[in-house]
């Protein structure tokens, strides 16, 4: 068996061995060993093994990672989700769907701290819901339209999944963060645009709540300030080229750390709790890195990545087919894998090829990240659908019914990012 045929066998096995439950690290890892030794011959090339770890994690690129972390568990410590929340819910009071429509704010607004679709939904929804339903929301519209704000999370920075893409396709990490800015804002505007028409056309979906006076708007927007600061230390310190990502990431940390005390009673066996999950999910993320990296080494001796970027450059097709066809694989594989599964196996595959069609590997990263989050509520899995259904007590059935319209308009949000380039581009553009 050549070595070209053995690393697709490696890559369909690392999917298979993912789908019936193995960790993904371990999944590649193990294939990476087996190409290496079956396919190569050469045990020398198990020394990747050593070095992997180092060559990893020496350079400071991966520092945001763990920082980012860091300052989403402490603002998980706090009450700013449900202050964002009741600033939204009170502004926004008078608006058709005004709770699901400052559901969608409130989210877009923790993603900018949190970084993550699933724990951005569980924050703000766990607050939200109960408060919807008190109100006789129609709850499979409300979780829904929650659901799909979830894919906010990873796109408004900062972001795990930019970070880990960063970190395998070696670009600069602080323009892929600013990169998701405008396609988040735009995707904030399309979720509670639509989630208001639908109040319009089903008055019963969402009954107007009792009127609220401007004071009371006035006071609930005082309670907001802290995550603006923090959103100003990180983003703003990026794009004026005052810090690097690591940088603003360690100062993101720092600034929330001082509001949490000062605001929020935040304690040291608060920071105790926050740091023991920081390690823990950082370490599963760093193994995951670890073993992608001896996994990509594979992939490229192996030659497979290079083989199939000049059969599909040598044959003739238009690159735009070929990004259609590239996320037509993603979406489907976000059905049965995670986002940052994705990201790892498909990084050594499809990044030479979108660069050797001369797209730009930052404006793909955001493609990416969009379309596996797509993926996490599209059936048949949608684990993000299947942990909203668990923790919110619905029949499947139900969450799939009230994301439905949502996840048409998500389809449809993926293609704009893809056709306009410059939705994601412009801002990292300016920062040169």
């Amino acid at each position: 068996m050549d070595l070209e045929t053995m690393a697709l066998i490696g890559i369909l096995a690392v999917v298979v061995l993912v789908i019936i439950g193995i960790p993904i690290a371990y999944s590649m890892l193990i294939m990476a060993i087996v190409i290496i030794l079956f396919g190569l011959q050469q045990p020398a090339s198990l020394l990747k093994l050593g070095t992997a770890p180092f060559s990893a994690f020496y350079s400071m690129t991966w520092a945001p990672l763990p920082l980012f972390i860091l300052m989403a568990y402490i603002i998980d410590q706090t009450t700013i989700a449900k202050d964002i929340f009741a600033a939204a819910n009170k502004w926004l009071s008078r608006v058709p769907g005004g709770l699901v429509v400052s559901g969608i704010v409130g989210e877009a607004i923790m993603a900018a701290a949190i970084g993550s679709s699933g724990v951005t939904m569980l924050a703000v929804g766990k607050v939200a819901l109960p408060e919807m339903e008190a109100l006789h929301y129609k709850k499979d519209f409300s979780l829904g339209a929650l659901l799909a704000g979830g894919v906010l999370g990873p796109l408004i920075p900062p972001s795990i999944p930019f970070v880990v893409y960063g970190i395998l396709v070696q670009q600069d990490i602080g323009k892929l963060l600013i990169a998701g800015i405008m396609p988040g804002i735009l995707l904030t505007v399309l979720l509670a645009t639509l989630a208001t028409v639908l109040c319009i056309k089903h008055p019963s979906w969402a009954p107007l709540p009792p009127t609220v006076s401007w004071r009371e708007r006035f006071v609930s927007a005082r309670k907001v300030w802290p995550i603006i600061i923090i959103i100003l230390a990180i983003i703003g310190s990026i794009y004026l080229g005052i810090a690097t990502a690591s940088e603003a990431a360690g100062v993101g940390v720092l600034v929330t750390l001082i509001l949490a005390v000062i605001g929020y009673g935040f304690r040291p066996r608060h920071l105790g709790k926050a740091m023991a999950a920081t390690a823990t999910l950082t370490g599963m993320i760093g193994l995951m890195i670890i073993s992608a990296t001896i996994f990509t080494f594979a992939i490229g001796i192996s030659g497979l990545a290079q083989s199939i970027s000049n059969s599909i450059v040598n044959a003739g097709l238009s690159p735009w087919v070929v990004i259609i066809a590239i996320n037509i694989v993603i979406i489907i594989a976000g059905c049965i894998m995670d986002t940052l599964a994705i990201i790892l196996v498909a990084v050594p595959i499809f990044v030479p090829l979108i660069m050797a069609l001369g797209f730009d590997p930052i404006w793909f990263g955001v493609v990416m990240v969009v379309n596996t989050e797509i993926g996490l509520i599209t059936p048949p899995i949608g684990l993000n659908t299947f942990l909203a259904s668990q923790v919110f007590e619905m029949p499947i059935y139900h969450v799939l019914r009230g994301v439905l319209p949502f996840l048409i308009l998500l389809f449809v949000f993926l293609a704009i990012v893809i056709a306009f380039p410059q939705l994601s581009l412009w801002l990292p553009g300016l920062m040169d």
